[in-house]
């Protein structure tokens, strides 16, 4: 089978990462260069040992032997780029961020969905071994429910590799534009990972602020994912007399994950401040660290390079798709969009043509909502009586839902004394927890109970069919502990009560 020959276009910096998952490739290679200056096009060809180099993208792209295109150049150039490319029937891989706002990107979507070509903006972080076995974790349940998510960016005056003027060149142009350094060009990195790992985003709250009037940072952003009880935050800090040790650029990242369960921290991403594993697992009152994958930054430009061959093959989904890497965008529009009119946006808003009547009624909705589930809770209580008949049977049933894998070696007796509502009468168990195994009494609280529970019969069948959390149950006071109150806590693990 021919190989696919893929032309990079703009040969800075950047490329240096992205040329060597073609090296050797037994169905990719680099066919040709592409740059505006003719001598680094002209390194590049000898470099990479291409067929052609060339200061004319049009005329790159004319070529019948070219099957798709790396588009490495600056952001305000993305557009024009990948439209051309696309209607010159080449596969693109657009390096992020997509481009500089939605309409932009719309025009950009349309162009591909009419070529009928593959599309696919690059950001490797979502090829990042640690970060790919953090997703892989949290799929798995390893820190039950996500909750939280916290990145840490820190930045440093030196350290890692050369970047050429040039580089600088048109980042200051696109800074100047008001799309930063730090909070909309590498913040894309941070954006992408944190939807990648916890979902999708619903809104956002900014503070961008600058030291020295160029670097977009020290900055703090907070957000809240889309139908989850998720949580992210991302502080960002330039360190103006640091070095920081890096093989490439002068800055490196933490990443922390909480669950229900456990935390997942990766350690590093770009630099190499922390040594050691690259992720770690607290669950169960340890650490566990994992040093079985890579943990070279440029790894993830290879397996986002793989990626780009296998969606072109046929073989893989491109990732990002045009779609999320819109949704990406987005979101770092609303950060700015924040940051600036100091106030809480919402990523839907983006889109409308009055935002702030968007947000101020998206908020008067979910107000009226609250108050809803508020008197719906407080008046739980009076509704628990249609509930009071199912209650027997189902803790007759709760032998069945132990997960001994949340309590592991956790041995306990605990007493249940059910008080007679509606039609059901009063009863009294015993839940006895020993060897990974769960077993229930009926008749009597047992005499040696560390804990004995005292609740309504409906009150109980309302926490067992999850309607109503232990926690909310004893805050009312329908619900009494008698002896270790601490025992409470592994039963709701064990049972997922």
């Amino acid at each position: 089978m021919k190989k696919i020959n893929v032309g990079i276009i703009g040969c800075g910096r950047i490329s240096d990462l992205h040329a060597p998952g073609y090296k050797d490739h037994p169905f990719a290679r680099i066919y040709a260069v592409c740059d505006i200056n003719r001598e680094t096009a002209e390194a590049r060809k000898r470099e990479w040992g291409t067929t052609i180099a060339t200061t004319d993208f049009n005329e790159l792209l004319k070529d019948p032997d070219l099957d798709a295109v790396e588009i490495l150049s600056p952001q305000l150039l993305h557009e024009q780029m990948a439209v051309a490319a696309a209607a010159a029937g080449k596969h693109i891989a657009l390096q992020k961020p997509m481009t500089i706002d939605l309409k932009s990107a719309d025009r950009i979507l349309a162009a591909v969905r009419t070529a009928g070509v593959i599309f696919r903006v690059t950001d490797n972080y979502l090829f990042y071994p640690p970060i790919v076995r953090a997703k892989q974790m949290i799929d798995a349940g390893e820190i039950g429910t996500p909750t939280n998510l916290r990145i840490k960016l820190i930045t440093g005056s030196s350290g890692g590799w050369e970047v050429p003027p040039s580089s600088w060149e048109w980042r200051l142009a696109e800074n100047a534009a008001g799309r930063g350094f730090e909070v909309f060009d590498h913040g894309h990195h941070l954006w992408t990972t944190a939807w990648f790992l916890l979902g999708d985003f619903e809104r956002v709250t900014a503070w961008v602020d600058s030291i020295d009037g160029l670097i977009d940072s020290p900055a703090t952003i907070m957000w809240k994912y889309r139908k989850e009880t998720r949580y992210g935050m991302c502080e960002f800090a330039h360190c103006s007399n640091m070095e920081i040790p890096s093989h490439y650029y002068s800055n490196d990242e933490w990443i922390e994950i909480t669950g229900s369960q456990g935390i997942l921290l990766i350690p590093r991403c770009t630099g190499n401040m922390n040594q050691g594993p690259g992720l770690r697992l607290f669950k169960q009152g340890k650490w566990t660290d994992y040093s079985d994958m890579e943990t070279d930054w440029a790894q993830g430009f290879m397996g986002a390079t793989e990626n780009f061959i296998q969606a072109i093959r046929g073989e893989a989904s491109p990732l990002l798709t045009g779609s999320q890497a819109r949704d990406i965008l987005r979101f770092s529009l609303s950060i700015a969009r924040s940051s600036t009119q100091r106030r809480e946006v919402y990523m839907d808003e983006m889109e409308s043509t009055f935002p702030r009547l968007f947000t101020w009624r998206q908020k008067r909705r979910e107000n009226k909502a609250r108050r809803k589930h508020f008197f719906e809770r407080f008046n739980l209580g009076r509704k628990e009586v249609q509930y009071a008949d199912k209650a027997h049977e189902l803790t007759r049933n709760m032998v069945n839902q132990f997960n001994p894998g949340a309590v592991k070696g956790w041995e306990a007796i605990i007493g249940l004394h059910l008080l007679a509502q509606g039609s059901a009468r009063e009863a009294r168990f015993g839940l006895f927890i020993k060897n990974g195994t769960a077993s229930l009494t009926e008749g009597e609280l047992p005499e040696n109970a560390g804990l004995v529970l005292k609740v309504p019969a409906g009150t109980w069948a309302a926490i067992l069919m999850g309607k109503k959390r232990i926690e909310t149950a004893l805050i009312q006071g329908r619900l009494k502990l008698e002896g270790r109150a601490e025992l409470g806590l592994k039963l709701r693990q064990a049972f997922n009560i």
